[in-house]
Parts: C-alpha cells; sequence; structure tokens
C-alpha cells in the first residue's frame, strides 16, 4: 500500500481474534481491534487528525501553534501532525506522570507546560482551576494557537462513529459484536464506536472501563474523572465498571505473551476487563456472541510504569515497602483523622503535615505550614525505611484520602506508631471552609 503521506496510513488497523485457549471463554469470540498499528501508535492518531485537519490550512498561513491539554498519546499524535506541517506544539497538563511519554514528546520538538490542577483533566465547573482558566484562554479567538480541545470537541467521536466502528462492522462481514468493551478516557472513542455499532445491533452491550480511584492507569479515568469530561454520556454505557492497576498489568502480560500483541496498559486493562465481564455471562449461554475490546496503544512507552509496579519482570527484587503491598482492607483501617480533628492538629502543630501531592497542585493551594513530598519521592524514600522517627507524629494529606490511607497503613506496618491520614484529603479540608493557602 503506497501512501503520500504518513496521516493517510491512519485507521483501517485489523481486528484480531483472540484464541480461546488464552482467554477461557465457551460460548463468545472475542476480538482486539489493534490501534496500536496506527502511524503513531495508538488509538489517538485518528481523532488528533479529525481535529487538527480541518484548521490546518488556515493555522499555517498564521503561524498558531497547535496546543492540547494532554499528558498522552494525543499529545503524541498532535505533536508529529504540527510538525509535519511546519507548526509547532504545546502539551498543557498537570499530570505528567510517565517519563517516556515526556522525553518521546521533547524528541519531538513539543513544548510541556505543567499547570497545577485539582484532577488530571480540567474541571470546567471549577473558575479557579488553572486547567479550566487555560482552557477558557485558548478557546477564545485570536489567541495564536490551534486549541483541538480533546475533552469537547465532537470531532474527536465522530472519528471513531465514522472510522474505528465501521471498520469493525465491516471485519465481522457486516455485523456488530454483541458486546464492546471500552477503557474511558475522553471518552471519545468509546461513544463513537458505541454509535456506529448500535446502528447495526440497537442490542448492543457496552461496557465502561474505569480506573480503580486508588490508582494510576495511564489512559484510563476514574469514576469522578470521567464526569469532569465533557464528551462522556453515562447513557452510552449499559454498565461502568473498576480496573485496577493489577489487573491492567496482568492483561498486558497475556497480550505481550499470549496473543504477540505489543499491548499498553490500556489495552491490557481492557482486556482484562472484557474477560471479567464476559465470563458471567458466558456462563448463561448456549448460542454463539461476539464481543470486541480496542488495543490502544504500545508496551514500549511504559517501561518506567510496569518497572516501578512490577519489578520481578525485570529481574529485579520486589519491593515490601511499597504502597502496592497494602491491601484494601488495610487501607480501611488505617489511621485517619477528620477535617477538625487535622485543623486542631495544625493549630497546636502537633507534627508535620506532608502533602503528597504533585508541586503544581501544591503551589496553587494547600494547607499553611505543610511541606510538599510528591507521592512518587514519598515512595522512594519508603524503601530506605522510615523517613521520620517513631516519635514523631505525621499527618499524611493528598487530594481525597485515599493515596495517603494507603500510606498510613504502610508506615503503620513499618513500625510507626503515630501517623494518620486526612479523611477526604484537601477536597474535605476546602469543602469545609479549611484555610488554604497559595505558593
Amino acid at each position: 500500500m503506497r501512501v503520500d503521506a504518513v496521516t493517510d496510513a491512519i485507521g483501517n488497523t485489523p481486528l484480531l481474534r483472540i484464541d480461546p485457549s488464552v482467554h477461557g471463554l465457551r460460548h463468545i469470540d472475542l476480538y482486539a481491534k489493534l490501534e496500536l498499528l496506527n502511524p503513531f501508535g495508538s488509538v489517538k492518531d485518528r481523532a488528533a487528525w479529525a481535529m487538527a485537519r480541518p484548521l490546518l490550512a488556515r493555522a499555517a498561513g498564521r503561524g498558531d501553534i497547535v496546543v492540547e491539554l494532554s499528558s498522552g498519546n494525543t499529545a503524541k499524535a498532535l505533536a508529529v501532525i504540527a510538525g509535519m506541517h511546519g507548526l509547532g506544539f504545546r502539551s498543557v497538563t498537570n499530570r505528567m506522570k510517565v517519563p517516556e511519554i515526556k522525553d518521546l514528546l521533547l524528541l519531538l520538538g513539543a513544548d510541556i507546560e505543567e499547570l497545577p490542577g485539582q484532577a488530571e483533566c480540567l474541571d470546567p465547573t471549577d473558575a479557579e482551576d488553572p486547567l479550566t482558566r487555560m482552557h477558557r484562554s485558548l478557546a477564545a479567538a485570536g489567541t495564536g494557537y490551534l486549541h483541538t480541545d480533546q475533552y469537547f470537541n465532537p470531532l474527536n467521536v465522530d472519528a471513531h462513529r465514522h472510522g474505528t466502528g465501521p471498520e469493525i462492522v465491516a471485519d465481522l462481514d457486516g455485523r456488530a459484536p454483541d458486546y464492546f468493551v471500552a477503557c474511558v478516557g475522553t471518552a471519545g472513542s468509546s461513544t463513537g464506536v458505541a454509535a456506529a455499532l448500535r446502528r447495526h445491533n440497537p442490542g448492543l452491550q457496552v461496557v465502561g472501563l474505569v480506573a480503580h480511584k486508588a490508582d494510576f492507569i495511564p489512559g484510563i479515568r476514574t469514576i469522578d474523572e470521567v464526569h469532569e469530561v465533557g464528551l462522556f454520556d453515562p447513557g452510552v454505557y449499559d454498565a461502568i465498571e473498576t480496573i485496577t492497576a493489577d489487573d491492567a498489568v496482568d492483561g498486558l502480560l497475556t497480550l505481550v505473551r499470549r496473543c504477540g500483541t505489543l499491548a499498553g496498559p490500556t489495552g491490557g486493562g481492557a482486556y482484562q476487563g472484557a474477560v471479567r465481564h464476559l465470563r458471567t455471562v458466558d456462563a448463561g449461554l448456549t448460542g454463539r456472541r461476539t464481543a470486541v475490546f480496542i488495543v490502544c496503544d504500545r508496551v514500549e512507552s511504559y517501561l518506567s510504569y510496569l518497572r516501578e509496579r512490577r519489578p520481578e519482570l525485570f529481574r529485579q527484587p520486589a519491593r515490601p515497602t511499597s504502597t502496592r503491598t497494602v491491601t484494601d482492607a488495610e487501607a480501611a483501617r488505617a489511621p485517619s483523622v477528620d477535617v477538625g480533628t487535622a485543623q486542631r492538629w495544625v493549630s497546636q502543630g502537633r507534627g508535620p503535615v506532608v502533602d503528597l501531592r504533585s508541586p503544581f497542585a501544591y503551589q496553587a493551594l494547600h494547607i499553611d505550614g505543610s511541606i510538599n513530598i510528591v507521592d512518587e519521592l514519598f515512595a522512594e524514600l519508603l524503601h530506605g525505611g522510615l523517613p521520620f522517627g517513631r516519635r514523631q507524629p505525621v499527618l499524611l494529606v493528598c487530594p481525597v484520602g485515599e493515596k495517603s490511607a494507603r500510606y498510613a497503613a504502610l508506615l503503620t506496618r513499618m513500625g510507626h506508631p503515630d501517623v494518620h491520614s486526612l479523611e477526604g484529603g484537601i477536597i474535605a479540608w476546602r469543602d469545609a471552609g479549611g484555610e488554604l493557602v497559595r505558593d
């Protein structure tokens, strides 16, 4: 196949049948849509090209900069597209948590602007959120930016309604599957594909997968975060289920080792979530059914993510002083204090208050007198032993109190007798009228 531009190679990705000996489903044929084979490596190539293409000629004439609120695959695809058209690209984010992606963006010539924010994506209802303020300024006319606006742009959805979804139907000989299982990020692919498939099969069951609140899975949002995305419509999904980072890694290993598919964590999570959901369905079936999930991107960009969570995969010893060893039950039993008790803690100077959020979120608003040790650095400190003396009371805070509870449980297990987590985190403190200061 000859193409005149690399963007001509976007789409028409294969639909791979997963061997039943891998997934173990008796009555369901399971297929993977291999979006990792797009030219820039991910499902986001479709949306990036659909959103940017209509505006590129005018933007090139004015010398605009392409900009997107993204720290992942959308940014990567837009950086390539912008460079091909002689334009600059700027990634605006508050959570550049995957080092390989950041390095690749810099290699592609992108500028990266990191801003504070309360969630990975903007909250349009919070006028004081820095990402929201940036979003509104970009939306204004005459700014010198081509803002693709992936969280609200209907072309994000259309790229999949008119591309990915019809391709699945064509590869299934004109039939839509009975089940479509999709991880929810911007909600563009799940919404667009679901719309296309339902035109051929109104009885299609759509399962949306979100990340466990205490986990970070690249490309998958928590249930709280998806409600902040303008394209998210809960009516699209017949069920919304939660997956963990462990699920994502387990599924990734299955796809990589058993299926020869170099899938990243999002694809791994989609596979694991699909099999888990379909097993409950499979038990009651007699006839054949078909299910599809999407392998969103490639594993190579997430080696540091995998090394942190599964060091044994890289012949490195497991770390017992990791919050990954803390069970949900342990986290629920972790010592904690409510906002009122925490306020007395601060006023009496009982001990240090450690804020585990990103430095950008800390700079925006934090408890007066608290110290900022970002959670990744705090995790490294724990590998060397207790970072505080046993006689030193410590209060840990994070956005909603889940991550701090896991650290409190771990420190308690390590022998610290007086460490606590703030229930509800900074959000509960703010909602209760607690004082927050800016840096």
